[in-house]
């Protein structure tokens, strides 16, 4: 039976290389694919642009591609990377130069794009696709002429496609994180795309190695104190077969953990509905996975089942939403979250009389109930940090709102010194979910492979 090992590179954009690093040189893997997206990512990344129409893609990728390229050039090792974010082409023109820098001229680069619906936003409206919010339901023609960027969810096919072309690299902008990796089992194992049972086994598999080490003992809420060696965790590397069924395991002499419990923490992961996880290329029943410990470090996964792909594809655009001020101040004890507590009323009312009216408010006393809110225990501990943030309609008022709180260093309560001083007004962008029928997005995707010596 026909298999095929790929390793997981990246979580995240900035997260460590050394993960790749051991997946390749002790992987034993044909593939590493690099997930280095997220809605806030795309976000990140379009300021980047909006500052330089050169940038919009992940600033750490020359530095993997200078790591990696040579190991994975002596090892016959394809990478896979949705780095490219919101300028694939620019992302993959570094990737050339960096082949260039190492004597690699005849590196084959894939490039996939078409993703990036921002400016066929209004061609696609008269059209009559509505770009109504996913979540709410909502018109988008309140917050349309704010759009910065739109960008749809791609599958795996485009970059089986770079793959088949003979791409040494492949490098996408929004590939749905799971794709990534089902790619090169469709590529390697002679899938079809309507191969609905094997393509869910390759989603899941997918979304067990996106969030690197999340699989293999990191964030692990169990005995996590007993996870060996988390300062070199390693990345999930799965063994898929080519009847859907594989091991997921991590390379030899690694730390972290790979057992039934991280497993099923991480197949479990921003999943809202495990009985139709929505993927472009099938609708995967993570009920019907099978899980069992195959050995040190090494568990099966089995009896995935899957029905057709959506007819539609989700879309994130982003628009410009305001901007935060933020105010924060120390206070310990005794009372520190009492002091917290009357520090914000006082911020309140010092922000009123400078006639700031921010938008939208939150107030947080950090140690105490930033994470949990209203549900967190009312508790007195030893320190505390007050965080004011408010949005406000202009970059002025935003400006203006931390230094209302300046004067509490003497007229408030006792405080222990402020975090960081006075922060900048910063942009916020809002999340606008939506759905745009398939065949409107992928008749503009566009695929090219190219020797890197070719871009000089």
């Amino acid at each position: 039976m026909r298999t095929v090992r790929i390793g997981a590179g990246q979580g995240f954009y900035g997260d460590t290389p050394d993960g790749a690093l051991d997946v390749a040189r002790n992987g034993d893997v044909s593939y590493i694919c690099f997930d280095a997206l997220a809605e806030l990512t795309m976000a990140i990344l379009q300021k980047d642009r909006m500052r330089n129409p050169e940038g919009g893609y992940a600033r750490d990728l020359p530095s993997f591609m200078r790591l990696l390229l040579p190991i994975a050039r002596e090892r016959g090792i394809r990478l896979v990377t949705n780095a490219g974010g919101m300028n694939p082409a620019g992302a993959a023109a570094t990737v050339g130069s960096v082949a260039r820098e190492l004597g690699m001229s005849d590196l084959q680069v894939g490039v996939v794009e078409g993703d990036d619906l921002t400016a066929r936003v209004d061609e696609l409206r008269d059209s009559g696709v509505p770009f109504a919010n996913l979540d709410t339901g909502a018109d988008v023609g309140a917050v349309r002429d704010r759009f910065v960027f739109a960008v749809a969810y791609l599958g795996a096919q485009p970059v089986a496609q770079a793959l088949e072309d003979g791409a040494d690299v492949v490098v996408t902008g929004r590939v749905a994180d799971a794709s990534l990796f089902v790619a090169p089992m469709v590529h390697e194992l002679g899938w079809g795309f309507e191969d609905w049972d094997r393509l869910a086994a390759g989603v899941v598999l997918g979304h067990l190695m996106e969030c690197s080490g999340q699989a293999t003992g990191g964030n692990f809420s169990g005995d996590w104190w007993n996870v060996p060696d988390l300062d070199r965790v390693g990345y999930p590397v799965c063994e898929m077969r080519e009847d859907g069924t594989a091991l997921l395991t991590k390379p030899h002499g690694s730390g972290g953990r790979v057992s039934v419990d991280t497993v099923k923490e991480q197949l479990l992961y921003e999943v809202l509905d495990p009985r139709a996880y929505m993927n472009p290329d099938v609708v995967a029943d993570f009920t019907t996975v099978k899980l069992r410990d195959a050995g040190p470090d090494a568990v099966e996964v089995s009896g995935v089942r899957g029905r057709p792909r959506p007819e539609q594809l989700k879309v994130i655009a982003g628009y410009l939403d305001g901007w935060m001020g933020t105010a924060m101040i120390g206070y310990s004890w005794p009372d520190a979250t009492a002091k917290a507590r009357r520090a914000a009323e006082l911020i309140e009312h010092l922000a009123a009389r400078a006639g700031l009216e921010p938008l939208e408010q939150l107030v947080e006393v950090v140690g105490v109930d930033s994470l949990h809110g209203d549900a967190a225990p009312h508790v007195d501990a030893n320190e505390v940090v007050l965080r004011v943030a408010a949005r406000f309609a202009s970059e002025q008022e935003a400006a203006k709102f931390p230094r209302v709180a300046m004067p509490l260093a003497l007229n408030g309560p006792p405080f222990i010194g402020g975090a960081g001083g006075p922060t900048g007004p910063r942009a916020l962008l809002g999340v606008w979910p939506t759905l745009v029928p398939r065949e409107r997005v992928e008749s503009h995707v566009k695929v090219t492979v190219q020797r890197a010596g070719q871009d000089a």
